[in-house]
């Protein structure tokens, strides 16, 4: 039987046509983008530089604190009573030994001076609240010696019910000096407390704000375990001008780019295959890894859950978002293997917090080809039964972005999951394709406010129709509501003042690695610390 095959050979023939076009256009592609890629070079060095810059600073500070830690407890070691000739002796001698201490003070609770290093009352002004310093007994605060426009950090120890013994030392040294890197070119700077009290500003606060953010490149960096960070915006049109002679020769050197790529993408297009995906062998060789994103309460600032987020984590270190491969993974089935194995380690992972708090949420997506499988209530069952992470603490989401084709099926598979006590989400909440009916039929626990719908809002006094719409759908439906990629302190104190308790987003912290996240959990579980979010927000 002879088989027609002139149709295949003509798709064949146009599919080459379409792509030897599409290789013609991108020959010119190193032309057009000229400009792209200098800016694009120009953005990362100098994002670098500037990253660098506050890095230095709030390394410069955690040093600094590290030392009045070290000073003030020395001190007290060799100190048999407070403001005595041995302990002023002490004083002194710290005083020479650390550049960075300025000051030592005894004190009562109410501020009465008993003594000081120099024998006299010292005037100061209090500019924040104490904050805890995870993992010390000290605590952490700005104050102003009158006289004086330089910053100080104060740093108090309790002695016995009355007392306390305080350093007063330099918040941030390196900006002392003329000769730091990129300060000249700066045009915004702050450095404050983790709670948003002010230490010391430079250039337009309105920048930080938001005025013009696009302008700008920022860099963010924290000081480690002590509460205190720096933020800095530098003008992209200054430093771009800087650049202007790498254009000319750019260009000069994108058109032979572009003969040559014309000759070598043809020859590519007719000859090269289609690299198989690699995302199987991933997944088998365990380089799928869970990043953890807090999800934190809005009144009490305290940690509540994580929502489990995946990372294609390399063996060369390149981390690989997952927009690069989750829809392929949906496309060839293999999410369902991943997040097993993802749920296996999250098991591993966070088990003790979770047997140690036994409130503690653990949220972990699902798709759309787990409700048509009917596998998943097994694979949750092998996972964490007779584990220390209860189905009570387990929160499973699936993404409104893209509907349940078989609503017999998904319904079937949530009622056996709600069977075993694990909670549902509906992620990306007013995106996609539900409504009130789609909610209610699919008994879904928690609805999560997507990030498009969290960025209107701008100022906590001026009300935002779309958000309130969507949360009193919530409240009317008694489903609980976790508002996501929550970035400004506006946001949390409006969505606390609609009763959104719950909230995740970069204002708290980004996804982080389980050694990163365990460190922040234990500072922020509920009953172990003083929340250091802003007063406004953890009354």
């Amino acid at each position: 039987m002879r088989v027609d095959t002139s149709g295949h050979f003509s798709l064949r023939s146009r599919f080459s046509q379409i792509v030897l076009l599409v290789v013609a256009l991108l020959a010119f592609l190193p032309v057009v983008a000229v400009d792209h890629v200098i800016d694009g070079y120009v953005q990362a060095r100098e994002t670098g530089a500037l990253q660098t810059t506050v890095d230095a600073i709030t390394h410069d500070s955690q040093v600094t604190v590290h030392e009045g830690i070290q000073s003030l407890r020395r001190i007290l070691a060799n100190s048999p009573s407070l403001c005595a000739a041995t302990f002023i002796q002490n004083v002194n001698s710290e005083l020479e030994a650390n550049p960075f201490l300025r000051q030592v003070l005894v004190e009562n609770h109410d501020g009465v001076q008993y003594c000081s290093a120099f024998g006299r009352a010292v005037d100061y002004r209090v500019l924040s609240e104490s904050l805890t310093i995870p993992g010390h007994t000290e605590t952490l605060s700005v104050v102003k010696i009158e006289g004086s426009e330089i910053p100080l950090l104060k740093i108090t120890q309790a002695f016995g019910r009355e007392r306390t013994v305080s350093a007063l030392v330099l918040a941030t040294p390196m900006l002392m000096r003329k000769d730091a890197p990129l300060l000249g070119q700066i045009s915004y700077l702050q450095v404050a407390l983790t709670s948003g009290s002010s230490i010391l500003l430079r250039g337009d606060e309105r920048i930080g704000q938001g005025a013009g953010r696009d302008d700008y490149l920022f860099a963010r960096s924290f000081a480690g375990e002590i509460p205190l960070k720096a933020e800095a915006g530098l003008s992209f049109s200054q430093v771009r001008s800087e650049y202007s002679p790498l254009d000319v020769g750019f260009t000069v050197a994108a058109c032979f780019m572009g003969a040559l790529i014309l000759v070598l993408a043809i020859q590519y297009a007719r000859k090269a295959d289609i690299v198989a995906f690699d995302l199987e062998r991933a997944i088998i060789a365990g380089e799928m890894k869970p990043y953890y994103q807090p999800v934190i309460n809005l009144k009490t600032g305290k940690l509540i859950g994580c929502e489990v987020l995946i990372r294609w984590v390399k063996k060369n270190g390149e981390i690989i978002p997952p927009g690069a491969f989750i829809d392929y993974a949906e496309m060839s089935g293999l999410a369902i293997p991943m997040t097993l194995s993802l749920m296996e380690q999250v098991r591993y992972d966070l088990e003790d917090i979770c047997r140690e708090v036994p409130d503690f949420k653990v949220s972990i997506n699902l798709f759309e080809g787990h409700f048509r499988d009917g596998s998943i209530v097994e694979d949750i069952q092998s996972v964490f039964e007779g584990s220390g992470i209860s189905y009570r603490q387990l929160v499973f989401e699936i993404t409104e972005r893209r509907p349940l084709d078989d609503r017999n099926a998904a319904n079937r598979v949530m009622s056996a999951m709600h069977k075993l006590g694990v909670r549902i989400a509906m992620d990306d909440a007013g995106t996609g394709h539900s409504n009130l009916a789609y909610l209610q039929t699919l008994g879904i626990d928690i609805v999560k406010i997507d990030k498009i719908f969290v960025e209107m809002i701008k100022d906590a006094s001026q009300p935002v129709p779309v958000v309130d719409a969507l949360i009193s759908m919530a409240k009317d439906l008694d489903i609980d509501i976790i508002a996501e990629g929550v970035e400004t302190q506006e946001q949390a104190l409006y969505l606390r003042s609609k009763n959104v308790v719950f909230a995740q987003g970069y204002l708290f912290a980004p996804p982080m690695k389980l050694s990163s996240f365990l460190v922040l959990a234990n500072a922020l579980r509920p009953g172990v610390r003083e929340s250091n979010l802003e007063p406004g927000l953890a009354a």
